[in-house]
């Protein structure tokens, strides 16, 4: 019975939009936000580049290997 009356509350409340309100709920949840430290950002950081750089470093010697093995077969 709770839910029908937290529903029929919903209903009969104005759905405009609101900039103030907005704003005040978003900062609200920013402040929710538990953010990483310098040193876990910094770590974080150099993990996905050297990521990157090895996947980059993969992708092109396979590719070299495919380029060589073409011109093998194919002349």
């Amino acid at each position: 019975m709770a839910k029908k009356n937290e529903a029929e509350i919903q209903q009969e409340t104005p759905t405009g939009f609101s900039l103030v309100k907005f704003f005040d709920e978003t900062k609200e949840e920013l402040g929710k936000v538990v953010w990483p430290s310098r040193q876990q950002v910094i770590s974080e950081s150099v993990a996905v580049l050297l990521m990157v750089t090895l996947v980059a470093t993969f992708i092109y010697l396979v590719d070299n290997f495919f380029s060589w093995a073409s011109t093998q077969v194919f002349g």
